[in-house]
């Protein structure tokens, strides 16, 4: 059985205009408790913005699906309905740098990615088996109103070596999934299988360690 939770739900954010541009201003906002921000779309100019980063961790907090939407209200111009459509961090203390927002309307497809879940206990994991995810999410193209919240496969009657492929998925409304047809989202792989793939996984972190071991100096 696989089935789908369709809730589509818009989180207020206040954002501000931004005119300065650079590494320097957009220190400044981070001081401030603010990131540089940019909304575009169809037809539409890219616009420079700032938001809160407090404004942001709570919307984040609250959204319940891997897309994350908003009511963009721009201080002193009009509110507009965009989705989250990149959230960049720094690399090393993983605090927020740059969000960029996707400006939609309630009238045209977008293209959203979807989070997969499972439910229940294969029984070909049963068996001694392995369950592996192959993509945690599957990309979409359809109306915001069709957009599901997350896949739930129930993978009960998933035997060893058997697959669950993006055909095999059944969604409803207008709502299309941009792979192939055979695209393989998960299978349950044999005892057998699952030992050798762990071994692979450890020749291959024994290498890296080796590999660095080498290429690192001599103590002076």
């Amino acid at each position: 059985m696989i089935r789908e939770d369709i809730v589509l739900e818009f989180h207020n954010l206040s954002a501000k205009s931004r005119t300065t541009k650079g590494n320097s201003p957009a220190r400044a906002l981070r001081r401030e408790g603010a990131i540089p921000a940019v909304i575009y779309g169809p037809g539409k100019d890219a616009v420079s913005l700032s938001v809160g980063i407090y404004d942001l961790e709570q919307v984040l907090k609250v959204a319940r699906s891997g897309q994350v939407f908003v009511n963009l209200a721009i201080e002193g111009g009009d509110t507009r309905k965009a989705m989250l459509k990149e959230l960049q961090r720094h690399p090393v203390k993983g605090t927020f740098i740059h969000a960029d927002f996707y400006e939609i309307a309630m009238d045209r497809k977008v293209n959203v990615m979807i989070p997969i879940t499972t439910v229940g206990k294969s029984q070909g994991v049963e068996m001694g088996g392995m369950l592996q995810i192959i993509r945690r999410e599957l990309e979409a193209w359809c109306m915001p109103s069709d957009i599901p919240e997350n896949i739930v496969i129930d993978i009960t009657n998933l035997g060893m070596g058997e697959s669950v492929h993006v055909e095999d998925i059944e969604l409803e409304g207008d709502v299309e999934l941009i792979h192939d047809v055979n695209f393989t989202v998960l299978t349950v792989l044999s005892g057998r299988k699952a030992e050798e793939e762990e071994a692979e996984e450890g020749e291959e972190e024994e290498a890296a360690v080796e590999e660095e071991t080498d290429e690192a100096p001599a103590a002076e």
